[in-house]
């Protein structure tokens, strides 16, 4: 499919045509996971924000399910369903990333500002493995902290298509994200015996793509 066909089909799916543009020049997940590294990071410097496709791309910034959602829309003019997948932390953040299969092998785009959360080549056999590659990654301090990850949830099951182009935040995505079936990983007694990260891995949540402002690392 040419930029232009992929153009008219974004437009067709409820984005305006400058962005439609904007996602139609993405010819592979690689393409699109190039275009969210280079986007800034939200750091919601006004409270939460869902923003929609639209809304993150004319804000030009994104976190993770924002991320997320424009790389589901991505993909899905690539002809991959729209997917997202959520994982769940022990007092940490929740993370969202945009699986997909290429050769029945899965693997991820991911918006992150830190360096582990990222990215993931096609090479994994099942969503399983695929969400078990972050495992000794995923962690806050010196304790690692995924304990489940959901099951592929298709964006196109939501009633509406506010996730593409409405206004204002989309709440919807993460509630519903956060009530479909999760598979648990860990168990307590198991999560009580991890080994902690050591120094050198915990010094590394101090390389991000973008500087944390001042206010957001009090937060932290």
């Amino acid at each position: 499919m040419s930029i232009a066909e992929r153009t008219r089909l974004a437009e067709r799916r409820g984005l305006p045509r400058p962005h439609a543009s904007t996602l139609a020049r993405l010819r592979t997940p690689e393409a699109v996971q190039d275009f969210l590294g280079a986007m800034p990071q939200n750091f919601e410097p006004d409270g939460d924000t869902t923003r929609s496709v639209r809304g993150t791309l004319e804000a030009n910034c994104a976190h993770c399910i924002e991320g997320a959602m424009v790389a589901a829309f991505a993909l899905w003019l690539q002809g991959h369903p729209p997917l997202l997948l959520d994982f769940s932390a022990h007092r940490d953040m929740d993370h969202v990333i945009a699986p997909f299969r290429l050769g029945g092998r899965w693997g991820a785009i991911s918006k992150t500002n830190y360096v582990c959360l990222r990215w993931r080549d096609p090479v994994y056999r099942s969503v399983r493995e695929l969400a078990m590659s972050y495992f000794h990654e995923y962690a806050k301090g010196p304790r690692k902290t995924l304990r489940a990850f959901s099951a592929p949830f298709d964006l196109r099951r939501l009633a509406d298509r506010g996730w593409i182009a409405g206004e204002g935040n989309r709440w919807e995505v993460g509630a519903r994200l956060t009530d479909i079936r999760h598979t648990v990983i860990v168990t307590p007694a198991q999560a009580r015996k991890l080994r902690h990260r050591d120094p050198v891995e915990v010094a590394s949540d101090k390389l991000t793509a973008f500087p944390i402002p001042r206010w957001k690392r009090q937060r932290l």
